[in-house]
């Protein structure tokens, strides 16, 4: 059973108002009119300068991880389906679906996270109406951080976003993640998906072309989140020569990773990918245009995901999925439709950790000649001598290098 405990708790600093930039003292006994026009509420110090905390109640689970506590009494445990903007809908373990906010501290919290919520997330709900005494809590006026505003926002009635759901509550705590694709989004970390098995990089082999530097990313970026990598090679029917797919396919094979040519328009390899998925919570990424939503339908029909050609200008996708969402398969286990990528940069990863995504490397990299060898300049290092026998492939090279300079296109 876990142990409640109170810890202070940092949140984000507040960043609202500017700082008092003048003397407005100084103004005021020299007769100076801008001292009538100053706020009565500016701040002394910077914007920012000051640590806020709060102390919070947490349940310390089993491995020492500290979550907010929950009266498992009045909530309930559930799996967050899809979000858009302020509002996610959460299926309970019961079958009933919420639409729901997000409490206030859990938004406060000081966090890289892009956003606390995301698809495929366990939490647990409060629902409307419920409280300590059983009737709906009244609103408070302020949190506890003082910044002025409600900590636990009622959640708004159904919209037009395709969100509503028969009832609502309030998402009070997010339990720890496993298997999540991350990448990095304006320096802070955008979870797309949490809590699933394996990840099926889709690409097309046309329209729009392959792109091998990108299935590089996604390998990284699965390994990174510890996710099973699958190759999914979208469009075969388009393709005229399907010889020279054997050298990339073969290399993939070699790392152990499964590759799968399909074709959601006339149904090849589909029912080969049914089974791949058959059990599993899996999410679906790649490219705009590349034909997500359009092999889902393939592998469920009655899904009807909304899908569209790619543009006859520039041959790119364009954004049909403009959430991520969670969807469960009538043959049993999940799938994750998301919206389609135009670059993806890793999170948090350093560059001298960028040889560990590359398996290839391993064999050589103790034979370089400088123990922190970086594989880009130095001389004697085996890696590149590697590439030179054509040990290590060109092209995974080149991929590694664009990872290790931070370069999000390559």
């Amino acid at each position: 059973m876990s142990k409640k405990k109170k810890v202070r708790v940092e949140l984000r600093k507040n960043r609202e108002k500017p700082p008092r930039e003048n003397d407005i003292t100084r103004d005021f006994k020299e007769g100076d009119g801008r001292a009538d026009d100053a706020r009565t509420n500016e701040r002394v110090r910077a914007k920012g300068a000051i640590s806020r905390y709060r102390t919070v109640v947490q349940d310390e689970a089993a491995n020492g991880t500290a979550m907010p506590a929950v009266n498992v009494g009045e909530c309930l445990r559930g799996r967050v389906l899809r979000v858009h903007g302020l509002a996610s809908v959460v299926e309970t373990d019961d079958g009933r679906v919420f639409r729901c906010a997000v409490r206030r501290l859990l938004k406060s919290l000081a966090t890289d996270e892009r956003s606390v919520v995301t698809t495929g997330d366990v939490v647990w709900i409060r629902p409307a109406g419920t409280g300590t005494s059983g009737r709906a809590p009244a609103p408070s006026p302020t949190d506890d951080a003082g910044n002025g505003e409600p900590d636990d926002a009622a959640p708004q009635p159904p919209t037009s976003d395709g969100l509503s759901a028969p009832q609502e509550g309030m998402i009070e705590r997010v339990e720890p993640r496993h298997g999540v694709l991350t990448r990095a989004s304006r320096r802070r970390e955008h979870v797309l998906v949490a809590n699933v098995d394996q990840l099926v990089i889709v690409m097309s082999l046309v329209e729009p072309s392959l792109k091998p530097h990108l299935i590089d990313r996604y390998l990284a970026a699965a390994q990174q989140g510890g996710l099973k990598p699958v190759l999914c090679l979208n469009k075969a029917d388009l393709l005229t020569d399907p010889t020279e797919l054997q050298p990339l396919i073969g290399l993939y094979a070699q790392m152990g990773v499964p590759v799968y040519l399909c074709s959601a328009r006339t149904g090849y390899g589909i029912p080969r990918l049914q089974e791949q998925l058959r059990g599993r919570s899996t999410v679906f990424s790649g490219q705009s245009g590349v034909g997500k939503s359009s092999l889902l339908n393939a592998v469920q029909p009655d899904l009807a995901l909304a899908v569209k050609s790619v543009s006859e200008v520039n041959q790119k996708g364009r954004h049909t999925t403009t959430y991520s969402q969670l969807i469960k398969l009538n043959f049993g286990g999940w799938v994750v439709d998301t919206p389609g990528v135009r670059q993806l940069q890793l999170w948090d990863a350093r560059p001298e950790e960028m040889e560990g995504y590359f398996p290839e490397f391993r064999p050589f990299v103790p034979l370089c000649s400088f123990p922190d060898c970086t594989h880009t300049h130095e001389l004697n290092c085996a890696v590149k001598d590697a590439v030179a026998r054509r040990l290590i492939t060109s092209r995974r090279y080149h991929s590694y290098l664009g990872l290790f300079h931070g370069n999000a296109d390559e």
